[in-house]
Parts: structure tokens; C-alpha cells; sequence
């Protein structure tokens, strides 16, 4: 089992903000239309929007609004036409920096990216400077709060399942699967009695980057936080964590 990742630990407490904010619906909801403009309109036909509409229940997103990016991305409700793109380069003490958008204008978000990347002590770079640090992976997330299973009885059991690792946090644990081995491990878990918080397709460091001086990391974290509120943003990854020395207080 990995060791945990002080700066994942913070994110979650950060997501759940965020979640206040209604930025998570807004995420969401382009996730669930990306997802059925790439493939069917019926969950059941299209495995992307099966999870993203499992992930948007989870965090309450309204039906409403979860039928509502359905019928945009299949076409019967927009007529824009977006792209799914990513942008990456380095932050603040060279920190690999990849986020995921969502445009329906790749010039203006290029710009756009290009700004925050600068303004914020950072440099966006060509496509590919960055992305070979990174696995694309499976990712669930699992609370520990009413999980039955102690930790080495849940690495085990979704080992069996077909997990390449979990990484355990304050709060709960991520298992890490191939990105085609993701719903197998998840159904296994869900039949195991065991409840899954989110499960996304996900790029992760294959090493991570720590950082020990205290303004460079809350350079680094305007950096990110700046990129996850700009609209067209989806996700942001990082190989950025904490050193020891570093608290979520401190920051």
C-alpha cells in the first residue's frame, strides 16, 4: 500500500468547499456532457457517462440538471461546439501542472491558460513537456467512516479484484486500477458491501514533487487554485506535495 500524499489530503478538504461553492455541480454537469457527447445517451451503453452520472448522485447534483448535460452532449439541447483539451507546463519551484478543459474556443482558452500560468510564477509549455510524468489511472475513493473493513483486509480484497495499489488518506483511501480494469474493480467493491464516494479516469504522478518551502507551495497553490476556478477547467493535476514540515494550516 502507498504511503499517503499530504496535498491529496488537503484537495479533498478543499473539494468539499468547493462543493459549497457549487463549483463541483458545474464540474459535474461537463463531465456528464462530455461524457454522452463521446459516446451513447443511455448510461447503460456508455461506461464514461454511467460514472459521471454515479459521481454527480453522489454529490446531489439535481436530476434535472444531470438530464440536462445529457440531452446538451447528445446533441438535442446545444448546438455548441466544444472541445476537450488539455494544457500543461510547470509551476512555481518546476512543478509539473496538467489541466483538463472544456472550450468552445481554443484560442481564447490558450490565451487565457497561457496568463495564469505567468501571472502566477509558472510556464505554460508545449503539449507533451509535462504529460510523460504522468499514468493515466483508475481512481476510487473510499471513506473510512463506516467501512468495516480495516486497512490491510480492503488492500487484499481489492487486490483480488483486480487493483494495481491504494493510497491511504486522513479520511479514506484511493485505489488505483488500469483504466480498463476500473468498473470491474469497482462492481467487485460495490458487491463487497463497500461504498464508493467517486471513481474517475485520472492522471496521476508517477512521482511526486515535494516541496519543503513554505511560500513556494502557497505560490504553487494560488497557482492551481487559480486554474480549477477559471470556467472552462475541469480538473488540474499536479506532482506537487507537501513536505513533512508543512501543515494544511500553515497554508
Amino acid at each position: 500500500m502507498s504511503g499517503h500524499s499530504k496535498w491529496a489530503n488537503i484537495k479533498h478538504k478543499k473539494a468539499r468547499t468547493d462543493a459549497a461553492k457549487g463549483k463541483l455541480y458545474t464540474k459535474l454537469a461537463r463531465e456528464i456532457f462530455i461524457a454522452a457527447r463521446a459516446g451513447s445517451p443511455d448510461p447503460n451503453n456508455n461506461f464514461r457517462l454511467k460514472i459521471a452520472i454515479d459521481n454527480a448522485k453522489a454529490a446531489n447534483l439535481p436530476n434535472e440538471n444531470i438530464q440536462r448535460a445529457v440531452q446538451k452532449g447528445s446533441g438535442t439541447g446545444d448546438d455548441t461546439n466544444y472541445e476537450e483539451l488539455r494544457y500543461e507546463g510547470y509551476g512555481p519551484g518546476g512543478v509539473a501542472i496538467m489541466a483538463t478543459i472544456l472550450t468552445d474556443n481554443r484560442n481564447r482558452s490558450a490565451s487565457e491558460m497561457r496568463h495564469i500560468f505567468s501571472k502566477n510564477g509558472g510556464n505554460m509549455g508545449d503539449s507533451g513537456c509535462v504529460g510523460w510524468m504522468f499514468a493515466e489511472k483508475g481512481q476510487l475513493s473510499i471513506a473510512k467512516e463506516g467501512l468495516a473493513l480495516n486497512e490491510d483486509d480492503l488492500l487484499l480484497f481489492a487486490l483480488e479484484a483486480g487493483a494495481e495499489d491504494i493510497e491511504t488518506e486522513d479520511e479514506g483511501y484511493e485505489v488505483f486500477t488500469a483504466p480498463e480494469n476500473m468498473e470491474q474493480v469497482r462492481q467487485s467493491l460495490i458487491d463487497g458491501g463497500i461504498q464508493i464516494q467517486t471513481a474517475n479516469v485520472s492522471l496521476i504522478p508517477e512521482n511526486r514533487m515535494e516541496i519543503s518551502d513554505l511560500d513556494q507551495a502557497k505560490k504553487i497553490i494560488k497557482l492551481i487554485d487559480t486554474l480549477e476556478e477559471h470556467d472552462d477547467v475541469q480538473n488540474v493535476y499536479t506532482n506537487f506535495d507537501l513536505a513533512e514540515g508543512i501543515s494544511g494550516e500553515d497554508l
